[in-house]
């Protein structure tokens, strides 16, 4: 068998997304259908833009009586 000079080479996978699928209520999806068709920004990206202040501005009760 003759030798070859190229190489099939993997490396690593470097993304750093993951595809998740979430129900939502019909008026929160409309919402955002709304804001992205206004704002010029993907459903994606007002998503991952909502969690993402959610979680900054997050504050974790663990006394089971607040819930």
């Amino acid at each position: 068998m003759k030798e070859k000079s190229n190489k099939f080479i993997i490396t690593p996978k470097t993304e750093r997304s993951v595809t998740l699928t979430v129900r939502l209520d019909a008026e929160l999806n409309d919402y955002i259908e709304e804001i992205a068709r206004k704002s010029g920004r993907s459903r994606n990206e007002l998503i991952n833009k909502a969690l993402q202040f959610a979680f900054d501005n997050l504050e974790l009760s663990t006394d089971e009586a607040e819930q």
